[in-house]
């Protein structure tokens, strides 16, 4: 960078060129996707090393480039224009050695290679140069520089091609203009350079801008001198000039009379049309040939052209009329202007042969010849009838022969379908003229007889243009060719459509032209500007560079404007033919033509033009059917037409009719033939056929070893590690799926493309098979081998009817039957790509393998680059707010990952998986958010540093990968630990880019998840209220609270108000309201919680009213924040603005809610009343959002939404008591659970309403249903307020239709549960379900446990270094284990228990109840004891942690856990088939309990025993307490000492007593 930015040299390019350069991208897709078709295994491995080396070296000198970009990005101008200067120097040199005849060509160099780099380069130089005045124009300095640099460079090449040139030259004075008009190249383009440096200082400066444009003009003007200065070029040069002068003489008002007799004039000019079509033909034939055969051809051209004029003027002077010497003079000038054209064509393709669509340019230029010269002797020459028409029909076919010649580029835009539909319609019309031509030869209607001439002719044109362009398609298909790649636009459709809008302008102001042509000329120009702006259109969607984005779309306004400005004149035209709408005309088309013609030399720069194909040598041959067949055809019409040209004259001759019918069925013959040639050589289709047998081959192969697999007898491959197995067939798994949408899409309606995509994909099912039958041998589990070889044969079968549906759509885009087929082949196929890949990476992550995960974050990294994203759906703030989910689920991860690499390795496969797919969203949405922020750079700085976030995430994973290869290794703990770090870091980076972005919707992001955390923890102290456990720490009261809410709830009103303004206002003034409103209530739900606290617990209901209300504030500032953020910076009328309004009314109203509620909190005689109004306006609130069409994330079963029915049936019975006792207590408990019981019920039937198998009719039903039966209970509510303010008995009797109105709902949507679950529906009261549900629940309890405990951590004390985990640790880590495995052994007798079920062992309704109930009661009770001993274990453990619990404790809880387990074993045994699945999953699981336990209880006891005493010392410092210390403890030892003395003597004692009773026997012995 250093180097680069004291502008450094390395071969005359800039240092910071060469950074620049390396801005292209290889995706690991695209290295690897040849590895799967390597056979020798050490070639494929270290290919597939090299490749991921290389993809990450890439990604690396990517990140490495931008920075350095940064660093000296802007003296990129400085060092062109130093490149320039240098050039033209050196040009000076070369110049003089030229003088002294020293200038000699350098090895390699020829004057034709030179001659043809100076042509094409010379288009680079204008297209580059295009590009830098664009962009000094828009302001944009880094890609100035850019195109300054490529500017620069494609001035190096021409400046070396000119001096070959002037080098290989035998002529010094073409040597000198060569050399003279390059130098002034470089002097122009320094120049351009130096004004558009100038131009980035000012922008928007209309003099820069002008003066900018001045300088191209000429730097445009000596470019083309430079080209005319090529050998032949001058000559045509000289042949058009001719040309010119000679049509002068058309310019004369009137014309001297004709001296020759009519027929001698007639002969003359027939004579002259003859040669000058040969001379045509021949200037297109030299175009292919040396630079001497197109001058020679030229200048035979412009002295036929010459002749023919002069024979032209002669016949004009015959004409008898004024009008009819017009039409002629008309059509003279037109066979001018298409001679000009075609030397013209001529040109520019000799100069650069490789241009696209020059051939065909040219070939349409020399038709146009043809044509022009026809429409003149059609109109001047007094034949016998039907002479002309023979004339000019084989003019015609001479003209179109040369199509046939080598047919390597497309001659139109037909596709390989339309190829041979416009091929049976032009035979059909052929074979109906050949009969017109014979019926009418013999009967003399010789009138008849020149229109079948006519209509034929055009036929075999229309037929010969669809056999070369079938034969194109044909030969780019075949395997051996060379498929191109599509660009960002395609410069052939850009030069067509310049041409014919060029034509049809020209034809719109001839005025000759009659109203129909006209209108003809103005739907031509529609057309062709329409799909030129639809061009511009998709080519500024798809490209990444800023610029070229809005010069294509700038140039789109420019067409479209000019193209409207035409067709109004075009329609005044049509209205009045006059002189003066004509001129009016002809200004309107000179913009479009300006406006085409720059935008195609925009489109023609080399970033965007894209690769044309190669046709192989076996593609020629493919070729070579239709092209015999279409040739043999012209040939013998062209024999036919000379043929029927003397039966015309003399129908009486016998041998020339049978010479006639020869030739009639020669043609019919060879177009019988050229159709089936191109019916049998539809591309793909062979290649289809040769694929569907190989991957049938693959079938039969992996069928041969699942049934060995079967008999235990698939033998193992020892000539390769299971890795580099799992590897291959990771690989070649990866590029299969790679090609399913190219196949698609090449199915559907690109049949050129379909051969190549078919074949690359049958050549990876070989190595597919091999590597899945070596995997699967390698296995010793058997489910896992047959898991992968059913997954492959899967695979096989869905891409063998993937090749069906591709054969039959065979890329016809008109047989739309097909497509639906495709999509769904493409989707089977994708599927069974899907489930092979899960099963290869949770195999790979088992064993630390990661290349996987790795290729996959680095595929997400290189999509962030390609170009710009799909159609943005959403603003900038929607990605924002995904992008923080996804970058924090990273950063969490990370931080696990950390946590695991200490405890359990072996769970960081599924983490580095998770982290996978998290950056995989990450990266997408990453991509969406940097292509909506405003302004550019900001987009530029998140992809940087989501790519920069890639990086990390792959060395981490990586880490992780080695880890659980090694679980021991200390150094890769500490790598991991630092990557995972770094992870974090980079997260932190993502987040700040995005800040950047809207510094105001990321603050109310940060705010919504801060209200969020506040909403669960309301939840959590409900609980605690409920359960009467919420007390205050000391003896205040609530009126010690209630000025503090009240101070609090203004503050937090004032903020709504600043957060809802804010939303208009500057990002900046939003975060702040977003911050304060966050911190506020925080605030207002800690005073709150005092509050209710300070209540006491013995009036639990009115704490949890208290609670609910500040509870419904925070939802309601949570959705006004969501509100906010989504009319940030938008309209005032726009949608958003007006949901924001309505949120900010509901703030108001439940700030509203919690100051009355705090005021009546005291009061006994409302505060029921108020509790009450709080509960109905929260439900009315819960109903909106039930009702709103917002999918719930997440989906539950039938049967939970019919459980949460009988809340509602509990709550209407204790409204219904209320109403009648009229006592407040009573109410508040009413308010309490009416508010739970409804919201719950509204959830579960929303949530069990958008379940995927739910029809839409029983979705209705359900919602329909749910919100009755909230309005039938909000009914009840409203009237027991009423009864609470006047209490009546006729209104307490009216109690009973409310409650019936609300059960009659509940009924309704009880049966609309039950249809939801169709035939499988269960009664939630069945024991069996009960159980089931139980067992769930004591999991999902034993989780929460378990992940409390993951929170804990041991209690710090001061201790000295220790190598082993200390004791606090061992009893987190045994009792995590033990949660962990309860949690399992709960979930598998969930499993066994449903599996009773489904065998019938225990009734899904129970014939005996209490039987089957009984046994169920059993499961459940033992799950409930399992819950409970866990979550005691847990209190223990963390008692024991925080040093509350001796180790005592903590054993007996183990015990209890293992016992409670043997318990549940023996529960689910009682009925259960023992070999059944469930029943081994679920001793499994016991086992994992019983030796988690017994971990623990091994821990506690070793700590309890081998305690060392000195680790809890303290050493005081100080002398004096040091001292004190040491006495202390030698008083402790001399204690212990003299109780130890003690113990031995009363030992020694012990051992007397008994030594009494022995036998004397042993006493000797003893002795």
């Amino acid at each position: 960078v250093f180097a680069a930015s004291r502008g450094s040299w390395l071969g005359g390019i800039p240092v910071c060129a060469g950074v620049m350069r390396t801005n292209c991208t290889l995706s690991p897709s695209s290295n690897l996707s040849a590895v799967p078709t390597v056979s020798d295994q050490a070639a494929a491995m270290q290919l597939s090393q090299c490749a991921k080396n290389l993809a990450t070296s890439l990604a690396e000198l990517r990140t490495a480039s931008q920075k350095a970009h940064e660093a000296c990005g802007p003296m990129e101008i400085d060092s062109a224009l130093n490149t320039v200067q240098t050039l033209k120097n050196e040009l000076q040199d070369a110049k003089m050695a030229a003088v002294e005849s020293q200038l000699k060509p350098l090895p390699g160099e020829t004057l034709e290679k030179c001659a043809q780099d100076l042509g094409s380069t010379s288009k680079a130089v204008g297209s580059s140069m295009a590009q830098l005045l664009t962009c000094a124009a828009q302001g944009n300095e880094h890609y100035t520089g850019v195109a300054a640099r490529e500017t620069a460079q494609a001035l190096k090449t021409l400046a070396q091609a000119a001096r070959g040139v002037a080098a290989s030259t035998t002529d010094p004075a073409a040597a000198h203009a060569m050399l003279d008009s390059a130098r002034d190249v470089m002097e122009g383009s320094a120049m351009l350079i130096q004004e558009a440096k100038q131009a980035l200082i000012a922008p928007g400066d209309a003099e820069s801008q002008q003066r900018l444009a001045q300088v191209a003009k000429a730097v445009s003007h000596s470019l083309n001198n430079c080209v005319n200065c090529l050998p032949g070029q001058k000559d045509v040069d000289v042949a058009l000039k001719s040309i010119g002068e000679s049509s002068k003489k058309l310019l004369v008002d009137s014309l001297p009379p004709s001296t020759k007799p009519f027929q001698e004039a007639q002969s003359e000019l027939n004579q002259a049309a003859a040669d000058l079509n040969q001379s045509a033909g021949e200037v297109v034939h030299a175009t292919r040939g040396q630079s001497g055969e197109l001058a020679a051809a030229s200048g035979k051209f412009s002295d036929d052209f010459d002749e023919f004029l002069d024979a032209g003027i002669e016949m004009a002077g015959q004409a008898q009329t004024k009008e009819d010497q017009i039409q002629v003079i008309g059509n003279l000038k037109n066979i001018s202007m298409a001679s000009s054209k075609l030397l013209l064509a001529a040109k520019s393709l000799s100069v650069d042969p490789g241009a696209p669509n020059a051939k065909n340019l040219l070939a349409a230029a020399a038709r146009a010849v043809t044509e022009s010269i026809n429409q003149l002797i059609t109109l001047c020459t007094q034949q016998a009838p039907g002479q002309k028409e023979c004339d000019n029909a084989l003019r015609e076919l001479e003209t179109v022969k040369g199509m046939l010649d080598n047919p390597n580029e497309p001659v139109s835009d037909l596709s390989y379908f339309d190829c041979i539909e416009s091929v049976m319609e032009n035979s059909k019309v052929l074979g109906e003229s050949m009969a017109g031509i014979s019926q009418n030869a013999k009967t003399g209607d010789l009138p008849a007889f020149g229109e079948c001439v006519g209509i034929a002719s055009k036929a075999l044109c229309g037929l010969t243009e669809a056999a070369a362009q079938a034969a194109y398609l044909v030969g780019i298909s075949d395997p051996n060719s060379q498929a191109g790649h599509q660009g960002l636009v395609d410069p052939i459709q850009f030069a067509r459509a310049n041409q014919a809008i060029q034509m049809a302008c020209q034809n719109l102001v001839d005025p000759g032209s009659s109203p129909s042509q006209v209108l003809s000329a103005a739907t031509i120009v529609a057309k062709h500007t329409s799909a030129l702006c639809n061009a511009c259109r998709i080519a500024s969607s798809k490209t990444a560079n800023p610029v070229a984005k809005r010069h294509f779309v700038q140039s789109a306004k420019e067409v479209a404007n000019s193209t409207a400005n035409l067709v109004k004149t075009i329609k005044a035209l049509d209205g009045d033919f006059s002189e003066d709408n004509r001129s009016k005309c002809r200004m309107a088309t000179a913009p479009l033509i300006e406006a085409v013609e720059n935008l195609t030399a925009f489109a023609s720069n080399p970033e965007f033009v894209s690769i044309p194909a190669q046709i192989s040598s076996e593609g020629s041959q493919a070729q070579e059917p239709i092209l015999v067949s279409a040739k043999t055809m012209l040939e013998s019409s062209s024999y036919l037409i000379r043929t029927a040209r003397s039966l015309a004259i003399n129908p009486k001759d016998p041998p020339t009719w049978s010479v006639l019918a020869g030739h009639s069925h020669t043609v019919s013959d060879s177009i019988k033939s050229l159709i089936t040639s191109i019916r049998d050589k539809a591309p793909g289709q062979r290649e289809c056929d040769y694929s569907i047998d190989g991957i049938n081959r693959c079938i039969r192969d992996i069928e041969q070893a699942s049934l060995a697999a079967v008999s235990q007898s698939l033998a193992t491959r020892d000539d390769i590690s299971v890795e580099a197995l799992q590897e291959q067939l990771t690989s070649v798994v990866q590029e299969i799926g790679h090609l399913i949408d190219p196949i698609a899409t090449a199915a559907r309606g690109e049949a050129a493309q379909l051969g190549h995509k078919v074949t690359q994909l049958a050549s990876y099912f070989e190595p597919l098979i091999l590597a899945a039958v070596g995997v699967a041998s390698k296995i010793l589990d058997h489910q896992q081998q047959m898991t992968v070889l059913d997954q492959t044969k899967t695979l096989a079968e869905s891409a063998l009817q993937m090749l069906y549906a591709a054969k039959e759509g065979g890329g016809n885009p008109k047989a739309q039957h097909t497509h639906d087929a495709i999509t769904e082949a493409a989707q089977l196929m994708k599927e069974a790509v899907d489930d092979i890949m899960v099963t290869l990476n949770e195999a790979a992550s088992e064993v630390g393998l990661v290349g996987g995960m790795v290729d996959a974050i680095a595929e997400a990294m290189s999509k962030l680059d390609e170009g710009t994203p799909p159609e943005p759906k959403g603003t900038f703030v929607d990605y924002q707010t995904t992008v923080v989910k996804y970058s924090k689920a990273i950063a969490v991860t990370a931080q696990e990952m950390m946590t695991k690499s200490v405890t359990n390795p072996e769970e960081l496969g599924g983490l580095a998986s998770q982290m996978t797919s998290d950056y995989g969203h990450l990266a997408f949405q990453g991509q969406m958010a940097a292509a909506t922020a405003e302004p550019e750079e900001i987009g530029f700085q998140i992809r940087t540093r989501v790519q920069d976030l890639g990086h990390g995430c792959i060395f981490l994973v990586q880490k992780a990968g080695a880890l659980q290869v090694c679980p021991t290794d200390s150094y890769t703990k500490r790598e991991l630990i630092e990557c995972a770090r770094a992870v974090t870091e980079k997260v932190s980076l993502v987040l700040s880019a995005l800040q950047a972005g809207n510094k105001g919707t990321q603050a109310c992001i940060t705010a919504a998840t801060a209200v969020s955390g506040i909403i669960a923890d309301l939840d959590t102290t409900i609980m605690f209220a409920t359960a009467g456990t919420l007390n205050a720490e000391n003896s205040e009261t609530f009126a010690d609270h209630r000025e503090n809410i009240l101070k609090t709830a203004k503050a937090l009103v004032e903020d709504t108000k600043l957060l809802v303004s804010g939303a208009a206002s500057t990002p900046d003034k939003l975060a702040q309201a977003a911050q304060s409103s966050a911190a506020t209530i925080t605030q207002l739900a800690e005073v709150v919680k005092l509050g209710a606290a300070s209540l006491g617990s013995d009036d639990p209901e009115t704490q949890v009213v208290l609670i609910n209300a500040i509870k419904d504030v925070a939802k309601a500032l949570s959705d006004l924040i969501s509100a906010t953020k989504g009319a940030a910076s938008k309209p005032a009328d726009d949608p958003s603005m007006y949901q924001l309004k309505g949120a900010a009314k509901v703030m108001v109203t439940n700030v509203t809610s919690l100051l009355k509620t705090v005021k009546a909190v005291e009061d006994e005689a409302t505060r029921g009343t108020r509790a009450l109004e709080a509960t109905i306006e929260c439900i009315k609130q819960e109903l909106t959002l039930f009702q709103s069409k917002d999918v719930p994330e997440k989906t539950s079963s039938p049967e939970e939404s019919i459980r949460m029915t009988k809340g509602i049936t509990m709550a209407t019975t204790k409204a219904v008591a209320a109403g009648n006792s009229c006592r407040q207590e009573d109410v508040i408990a009413t308010a309490n659970l009416s508010r739970k019981a409804v919201s719950d019920m509204l959830t579960a039937c929303k949530q069990a309403s958008f379940h995927p198998d739910v029809s839409d009719e029983v979705r209705t039903r359900a919602l329909r249903f749910g919100t009755e039966c909230t309005l039938g209970y909000l009914d009840l509510l409203e009237h027991v307020l009423v009864i609470l303010q006047k209490p009546t008995p006729e209104l307490k009797q009216q109690l009973a239709a409310f409650s019936k109105r609300v059960a009659g709902a509940v009924t309704e949507l009880i049966q609309a549960a039950e249809a939801m679950k169709g035939t499988e529906w269960v009664d939630p009261e069945d024991p069996t379900v009960i159980a089931e549900t139980e067992l769930l629940g004591a999991a999902a309890s034993i989780e929460a446990a378990a992940k409390k405990l993951e929170q804990l951590k041991p209690r710090a004390k001061p201790k000295q270094a220790d190598e082993t985990l200390d004791f606090e640790e061992q009893i987190l880590e045994a009792a995590k284990s033990i949660a962990a495995a309860t949690s399992a052994l709960v979930k598998s007798a969930s499993a066994a228990q449903r599996e009773l079920v489904a065998q019938g062992k225990v009734g899904s309704i129970p014939a005996n109840a209490a039987d089957d109930g009984q046994w169920s009661q059993g499961l459940i009770s033992a799950a409930r004891m399992v819950a409970a001993a866990t979550s005691s274990l847990c209190e223990a453990a963390n008692a024991s942690v925080q040093g509350h619990a001796s180790e005592e404790k903590l054993i007996s809880s183990a015990k209890q856990v293992a016992a409670s387990t043997a318990q549940l074993l023996v529960a689910c045994k009682v009925k259960a088939d023992q070999d059944s699945e469930a029943m081994r999953r679920l001793q499994a699981a016991g086992n994992a309990v019983k030796r988690a336990s017994d971990n623990l209880v091994r821990a506690a006891q070793k700590a309890a025993f081998g305690k060392a005493d000195d680790d809890d010392v303290v050493v005081k410092t100080k002398f004096v307490g040091g001292i004190a210390q040491i006495i202390a403890a030698q008083e402790e030892m001399l204690k212990k000492e003299r109780e130890l003395e003690e113990a031995r003597k009363k030992l020694a004692q012990i051992r007397q007593q008994q030594y009494k009773f022995l036998p004397t026997e042993l006493r000797e012995d003893e002795g």
